[in-house]
C-alpha cells in the first residue's frame, strides 16, 4: 500500500497551509459555479405527470407538498427489479432530516420507475422516511433524462432534478446525472442545485434570499424538532 510520506510536523503545517491556498480558491470557485446555476432560465412544465405513493396518486405539483421548490432524486429501480440500486440506497442513507430542506420552502422526494408495491417494502427494509413515489404510468423518467432509451431496454440513470413552483405554475430549474451528485447530499449542499439556493444574504444574485414560502424567521439553522412547520 503506497502510503503518505512521513514528515516532522512543522514540514506537515507547510504543505497544509500551501493546499489550504488552493481548498479557497476551490470555495470560491464553487461558490461562483453554484452563483452561475442560480442564474440558468427555467422551463414551464405543461405535461401532467401522476405518480403513485403512500397517499395514492399524486401529480407533480401535488410532490411540493405546499413548498416552493421540488428536489427529485431519480432512484433507480427497474420494474423487473425486487430491490433498489445499491448505490442510489447508499445516497439515500446520507439524506439527513428533511426539516432543515422544509424550513426554507423546499423539499425532497425520491422517484422510480418500479411500481409503488415494490418500492414500500424495500422501503420499510431500509427504514427510510424520505417520501418515495413511482413513476411506472407515465412518461416522467424518459422526459427527465434519468431514463435512457436508445431502442434496446431502457437503462435508468441516478440523478437529481430540481423544479420551483410559483402559484399554481411548475418549472424545471435544474438536472444532473451520475457523478454530477457526487458530495451532494447535505442540506447545504442540495440548496446549492435550486434556483433560490441557500436563501442567504452573501449569494449571488441578489433577492433571493426571501425564499419563496419561507419567511426570514424559519431560515435560521435550528434543531430539526424545533422548527414550526
Amino acid at each position: 500500500m503506497g502510503l503518505p510520506d512521513i514528515v516532522t510536523r512543522e514540514e506537515w503545517l507547510a504543505a497544509r497551509e500551501e493546499l489550504l491556498v488552493k481548498e479557497k480558491a476551490a470555495t470560491r470557485e464553487r461558490d461562483a459555479l453554484n452563483a452561475e446555476r442560480r442564474r440558468l432560465p427555467m422551463v414551464e412544465i405543461t405535461k401532467e405527470y401522476l405518480f403513485d405513493g403512500s397517499d395514492g396518486k399524486a401529480t407533480l405539483f401535488d410532490l411540493f407538498d405546499g413548498h416552493a421548490q421540488l428536489i427529485v432524486y431519480h432512484f433507480m429501480f427497474a420494474p423487473e427489479w425486487d430491490t433498489g440500486c445499491r448505490s442510489c440506497s447508499a445516497f439515500i442513507d446520507q439524506i439527513g432530516h428533511l426539516a432543515h430542506l422544509r424550513s426554507r420552502g423546499t423539499t425532497f422526494v425520491a422517484v422510480s420507475r418500479a411500481p409503488f408495491t415494490k418500492i414500500l417494502p424495500f422501503k420499510a427494509r431500509m427504514g427510510w422516511t424520505v417520501p418515495w413515489y413511482s413513476s411506472n404510468a407515465d412518461d416522467f423518467n424518459r422526459d427527465f433524462h434519468a431514463t435512457v432509451y436508445d431502442g434496446r431496454d431502457p437503462a435508468d440513470q441516478p440523478g437529481l432534478s430540481c423544479f420551483l413552483r410559483d402559484g399554481d405554475r411548475v418549472f424545471h430549474t435544474y438536472s444532473t446525472f451520475n457523478r454530477g451528485t457526487d458530495g451532494v447530499a447535505s442540506y447545504s449542499t442540495l440548496f446549492d442545485l435550486t434556483a433560490l439556493g441557500r436563501q442567504e444574504e452573501w449569494e449571488e444574485p441578489k433577492g433571493r434570499s426571501a425564499g419563496l414560502g419561507a419567511p426570514a424567521g424559519s431560515r435560521r439553522l435550528r434543531y430539526h424538532d424545533e422548527y414550526e412547520e
